[in-house]
Order: C-alpha cells, then sequence, then structure tokens
C-alpha cells in the first residue's frame, strides 16, 4: 500500500506520483537529446537535389563517356538511351520489368532500364551491350552467341547478353546453377535458353570476360 505523506506547505504526495515524475522527465530528456543528435545528423547530410516540371539538362556516364542529355524528372533511363542519345541497344518490349530486354548495366550490376529514372543514374557507371562491339571487333561473347546459335527472333538478345556479361564479370566461370540464377530476370520467349547458356560457358572457358 502507498502511503501518503504530507509535506509542510500542506500539499500531499506519495511515492507512486514521485517515480512516475522521475520516469516522465527522464523519458523527456532522453527525447530531446535524441532529437537534437538526430536534427544535428540531418543537417550535416546534403539535401536532395529538387527538380521541377520540365526538361533539365543531367550528365551521364555511358561505356566510359560522358554524355549531356535533356530529360523530364519522370523519363525512364531507357527512354533517354533510346530517344535522347540513340543508344537503341536495349529494347522496349514489356515496359514493366518483367522480361529483361532492356537491361544494361548500372556500376556492373543488371538493372531493367524502363524502371530506372534517368536522373537516378547521375553520378554511375553506365554499360550497354554497344560497348561490347566496335566496328568489325566485338567481344567474344558476341561471337560466341553467333557460334553457338543463341538467337532466334533477337528481340531478348541485347538485354541477354548484357546479363550474360555481367555473369561472367562477376563469376569467371559460372557453373549452370550459376548462370540460371543470374540469368532469371531475363526471359527468351524462343527458348534458346540451352544455347544461351552454351555460348556462356564458351566465352568462360576461353578466358573472354
Amino acid at each position: 500500500m502507498t502511503r501518503e505523506v504530507e509535506d509542510p506547505h500542506g500539499s500531499a504526495f506519495s511515492r507512486r506520483a514521485f517515480l512516475k515524475g522521475a520516469s516522465v522527465a527522464g523519458i523527456a530528456g532522453a527525447t530531446a537529446s535524441a532529437a537534437t543528435a538526430a536534427g544535428k545528423t540531418l543537417l550535416g547530410r546534403r539535401k536532395p537535389e529538387v527538380f521541377g516540371p520540365g526538361e533539365h539538362e543531367i550528365q551521364l556516364k555511358i561505356n566510359g563517356k560522358q554524355r549531356l542529355v535533356k530529360v523530364e524528372p519522370r523519363t525512364t533511363l531507357l527512354d533517354a538511351l533510346r530517344e535522347r542519345l540513340d543508344l537503341t541497344g536495349a529494347k522496349q518490349i514489356c515496359d514493366r520489368g518483367a522480361c529483361g530486354g532492356c537491361t544494361v548495366l548500372l556500376d556492373g550490376e543488371p538493372v531493367n532500364s524502363c524502371l530506372t529514372l534517368a536522373m537516378d543514374a547521375q553520378g554511375h557507371e553506365l554499360t550497354t551491350v554497344e560497348s561490347l562491339s566496335d566496328g568489325d571487333k566485338s567481344h567474344p561473347l558476341l561471337q560466341n552467341f553467333v557460334a553457338c546459335d543463341a538467337m532466334q527472333c533477337g528481340f531478348c538478345t541485347p538485354g541477354m547478353v548484357m546479363s550474360s556479361y555481367a555473369c561472367l564479370q562477376k563469376r569467371g566461370k559460372p557453373d549452370r546453377a550459376q548462370i540460371r540464377h543470374d540469368l532469371a530476370g531475363n526471359i527468351c520467349r524462343c527458348g534458346t535458353y540451352g544455347r544461351i547458356f552454351a555460348a556462356i560457358e564458351r566465352t568462360a572457358q576461353a578466358g573472354g570476360r
């Protein structure tokens, strides 16, 4: 039982009231300290860049070269590549990230360019399928896609090549399980998966990363 104690000024207080008050004061102090620390952290961060409606000129590093392009904030990387920079290797097929036909590499990792905003690609290294050929010269992976007859309609091929290239860069000599895992986001409607896998394995065996 809590016993109330009468103070000299006539106000009654209890041990329970005292503990409750002390707890509230402690929580309030801790909350204030945390808020101050959080505020200092936020102030130390760089504020995000804000873009209004209309076109804005941005700089993208694509295949080792800096390119200037004007885009709206809503413009996808796929549209910027195809419509503004004339890099039409990445294909616009499903336009919802389901088929992988628009795959490009962002800092070495395959991404669906139809789901990536062009503005979000600033400050990153972009690699497209165009980087794998130069005039009559082409990367061994492209040569093996041809040698293994890994292309049918060819619509999925650019995205499939980029995912295959990323797999080789990451793993060196991937096994079948690793190849299947890394190409899981790419759909070949013609069903040439076996030949695609063979092209990757052939490239890996020859050391063509």
